[in-house]
């Protein structure tokens, strides 16, 4: 059965189209894309998907669309997340998704959105030790760093705890990063936010029990491609690559410290990742401390591959 996962998020609309098995159990990509529409531009301050935004995801959603039709995909399932769950205006999004796609998004919540992102994440790495190498034991600490919230998951073969905060790359740019490049009590502003909202998580899921920190989205991989020292972004270098924790931290400080025109020339920079990778960095930096990882076990598949599953 061939489908389509749609996950729309704060900074990216992405599509992955593949050939699914339930039976057998398979998933097998047939095309997976992205684009940056930032649908969540200054909905931390507002409230509301500026009409800018709006345009530029339902332009994207022309395109998906055409792809879907042209390469026979029979369902579909479209997601979003954090900025059209915060919006007054979603009713708007909501509609133009379904007169372009002929699907009605669904707005999940952040329990929902941290389930799908385990489901994505986790589902090759059991029996993988071979592959992933020995070390990925269990349970893991999924952590997704999106534009507008991060998911925080431990499990095993299913979620056991899972929690949504409302830090993300673009939520913590827009709201304290607003520098080029950020000032030392902007950081610490940030750093601020992100520890308080640690701390809720700690409250309702039991991070000292993981084993394994996997770490999801693009602030995520695109680490872990620059500490690779990739000319070019490459999803088959980054899945599954260790990302040492002293990275994480020089990265971090590193990239914060750039002015904007310098990240943009780092070869695997996302144009529209530039002005937001530094919030990203921060709170995966902020995670890493918490927990005391040696490591990051970086992984391409998330949420958007769990979309994709759920299908079955």
């Amino acid at each position: 059965m061939r489908i389509a996962a749609i996950d729309c998020g704060t900074n990216s609309i992405r599509l992955l189209v593949a050939d699914l098995d339930p039976a057998a159990g398979t998933l097998v990509e047939v095309e997976r894309t992205m684009q940056i529409v930032r649908l969540g531009e200054g909905v931390d301050q507002t409230g509301r998907l500026s009409e800018g935004a709006l345009q530029r995801t339902f332009a994207a959603c022309d395109g998906y669309g055409a792809r879907i039709r042209s390469l026979g995909a029979h369902r579909v399932r479209f997601v979003a997340t954090s900025a059209s769950r915060d919006a007054t205006n979603r009713a708007v999004f909501v509609a133009g998704v379904e007169q372009r796609l002929g699907v009605q998004p669904e707005v999940v919540a952040g329990a929902e959105e941290a389930a799908l992102s385990f489901a994505g994440a986790t589902r090759e790495l059991a029996g993988e030790a071979g592959a992933v190498g020995r070390g990925a034991a269990t349970p893991y600490l999924v952590v997704d760093i999106g534009g507008g919230s991060t998911e925080f998951v431990v499990g095993t073969d299913r979620p056991e705890a899972a929690l949504s905060v409302d830090i993300g790359c673009v939520r913590l740019t827009e709201r304290h990063l607003t520098s080029d490049p950020p000032t030392a009590p902007q950081i610490a502003a940030a750093r601020a936010d992100i520890v308080a909202a640690l701390d809720q998580v700690a409250a309702a899921v039991p991070l000292a029990s993981a084993r394994t920190l996997v770490g999801l989205a693009g602030s995520v991989t695109t680490l872990a491609a620059i500490d690779a020292g990739l000319t070019e972004y490459d999803p088959a270098a980054t899945h599954h690559y260790r990302l040492p924790a002293a990275a994480v931290h020089a990265l971090t400080a590193r990239l914060l410290a750039m002015p904007r025109a310098e990240r943009a020339l780092i070869p695997v920079m996302h144009p529209g990742r530039v002005d937001v990778i530094g919030g990203g960095a921060l709170i995966l930096d902020e995670v890493v401390r918490r927990v005391g990882a040696s490591e990051v076990l970086v992984s391409e598949h998330d949420i958007l591959d769990g979309i994709a599953w759920s299908l079955g």
